[in-house]
């Protein structure tokens, strides 16, 4: 049964069914768990959603964080919760048991934030602290480690990814914090941030900041930053506290479109030359370093708008149930006939199963990552090399296809709900507000658009696009051995081929150099290759769904689930995936519309 915000039954089968979770269980890393504890954690996940998140989804949007002398406050529920997630153990279960967490796989830990943000995505703190813990855990001296990690897993101190400037934006190469080495092995940190997320709030005790910055006489661009654990309060022995104010001064707080809950914060480091950074890892490093954090935050933000999606999802089909408007188009004369509920209506039934095989099938696709991500942490040699190959190349993929495709649905949600989705009566208008900003976040569209068509498809001879095309070769022919799936194993072999053609068109500008008129369609070409891969995970589930109908003789909601699958699969290829014909016809056209050229033209 679906709570009013997501599917447990659509996460036990993916999680189970389709993905077979409890196989990673036989890797050492992974052995101290089985099915039984992946359910009781996602169970333990779904009771802070119900008891501390969902309950308090309006009032913390309406309640959002002010500034106010210096100080932040914000909803004193996000306390407790932190709390919550901290004694749980949630915050690090995915850190090894030598750092105090669980061991936990990705595919697990990532779906305990897919039922957090579906609930209430305004409380998007836990998963900032964990994913800069782990920085400090892969890179940070035993000292950082052991000072920090501690209180960040136990949802006492805030971690932050602290990486955008106001002159740099996405462009890393560009970033000016500075750092002045002092004699004792610290560093004085000049400089600001923006748009960082729970930068400062007076739900923790201490906010760590994971910086970017460059050391006095560091080369230009990429290889000249370095990353630095910049605290709000630093450790000092000679206060009766244990510590003193670090110098980093919340300047400004942005009052966002959305997610009104998480205070995005503009800090000044150095105001009073009194910021103090503690070196992560080696000089010159810091790029590699953050970005571990920042695809462990793209799965985390594709999970954060499908579960946004998905709870509009369910809030649209609810009231598209309930509400009663106009008769079957077939009985327009009978109006004597009672009305019947919308979801009768074939134009809102579209608009439904818009929303499920949106919703349903990038939450397939990230299960997918999160699974080569356990995979290429506990697999050695070539299987190792492939399934990182395999996860680096979809991670563009994980991330986009859920926010771009995410804010079609959740339109669409609102859409089902005619005028009311457009007040404050129902919490749709607050999911379309809270969902725009993860195209956003983490490297737009765009940049991910650009690192798929023009690093990861070509990256060792393209050796990871034909990693890919065999993984979903196999699922072609494993459909193809049943009569109503041949159809649709058929049409994605067609696609597959499409694909390869598009490249090749493409390739001869890569060839000669010419990048820009290469990638100058990459966000086309990442649609085209989003649409392709869930339509890939679409006919996964739809075999698993099969073979259980087949071999299983499911009864009541049992039947109606599996039988949804095959049928909201079918309308993705003849919905979604016909969309391909015109993203290829533009991707393979020569007409150049959009790079710049000595005459100017009017915009």
């Amino acid at each position: 049964m679906a709570t009013t915000y997501f599917s447990k039954r659509n996460l036990q089968f993916l999680l189970h069914d389709v993905f077979k979770a409890e196989e990673l269980t036989q890797y050492d890393y992974f052995s101290a768990h089985d099915r039984e504890t992946f359910n009781l954690v996602l169970d333990s996940a779904t009771y802070i959603a119900d008891t501390l998140m969902h309950p308090y989804l309006k009032e913390i949007d309406k309640n959002q964080p002010e500034l106010k002398n210096g100080r932040v406050t914000v909803h004193p529920k996000i306390k407790e919760f932190l709390k919550a997630m901290g004694d749980a153990g949630l915050i690090g279960a995915g850190f090894s048991f030598d750092h105090g967490g669980q061991q936990l796989p990705e595919m697990v830990n990532s779906l305990v934030g897919f039922i957090l943000m579906a609930a209430n995505n305004g409380m998007m703190y836990a998963g900032l602290s964990s994913g800069a813990a782990h920085l400090i855990t892969s890179f940070g001296n035993p000292e950082l480690n052991a000072f920090y990690v501690p209180n960040m897993l136990g949802g006492t101190w805030q971690g932050t990814m602290a990486l955008t400037e106001p002159q740099a934006g996405s462009s890393l190469s560009d970033v000016t914090t500075s750092a002045t080495p002092l004699p004792d092995g610290t560093y004085k940190i000049k400089g600001q941030k923006v748009f960082i997320s729970a930068g400062d709030h007076d739900a923790a005790d201490n906010i760590v900041h994971l910086m970017l910055a460059r050391i006095d006489g560091a080369p230009k661009g990429t290889k000249g930053i370095s990353l630095f654990v910049v605290p709000k309060y630093r450790p000092a022995s000679d206060s009766p506290s244990g510590f003193v104010d670090n110098d980093v001064v919340s300047t400004g707080v942005y009052h966002k479109m959305g997610q009104k809950g998480v205070p995005a914060m503009h800090l000044t480091m150095g105001s009073n030359d009194n910021t103090i950074g503690y070196l992560v890892g080696e000089p010159h490093h810091g790029l590699p370093y953050m970005f571990q954090m920042m695809n462990e935050a793209r799965i985390g933000v594709g999970m954060t708008a499908a579960a946004i999606a998905t709870a509009a999802y369910y809030e649209a089909l609810q009231y598209a149930k309930e509400r009663p408007q106009s008769r079957r188009l077939n009985e327009k004369n009978l109006l004597d006939a009672p009305q019947t509920p919308i979801i009768n209506h074939p134009d809102v039934r579209r608009m439904l199963l818009f929303q499920k095989a949106v919703t349903e099938g990038a939450l397939a696709l990230l299960v997918q990552v999160a699974k080569l991500y356990d995979l290429s942490h506990v697999l050695e040699g070539e299987e190792k090399e492939n399934a990182f190959l395999l996860l680096d190349l979809l991670m563009p993929v994980a991330k986009s296809y859920p926010s771009e495709m995410g804010v079609q649905s959740v339109s669409q949600s609102l859409q089902t709900f005619g005028g009311y989705g457009f007040t404050e009566d129902f919490p749709v208008e607050q999911l379309y507000r809270d969902i725009r900003i993860t195209p956003i976040y983490e490297g737009t569209t765009g940049i991910q658009a650009q690192d798929l068509l023009g690093r990861k498809m070509t990256t060792k001879g393209g050796k990871a696009p034909q990693l890919l095309f065999a993984e979903m070769s196999r699922t072609i022919a494993e459909a193809s051995a049943y009569d109503d799936l041949k159809p649709y194993a058929d049409q994605l072999s067609a696609e597959l081929k499409r694909t390869q053609d598009v490249v090749m068109s493409l390739m001869p500008y890569a060839i000669k150099g010419d990048t820009e008129r290469y990638l100058s369609d990459a966000t086309l070409f990442l649609e085209l290759f989003g649409i392709i891969v869930v339509a890939w995970q679409w006919l996964k589930q739809a075999i698993v769904a099969r073979q259980a109908l087949l071999t299983q003789n499911p009864q009541g909601d049992d039947l109606a689930f599996f039988e949804g699958k095959i049928h909201t699969m079918k309308f993705f290829f003849h919905y979604e995936v016909p969309k391909t014909l015109g993203l290829a016809t533009r991707l393979k056209d020569p007409e150049v519309l959009t790079i710049v050229t000595e005459k100017e033209l009017a915009l």
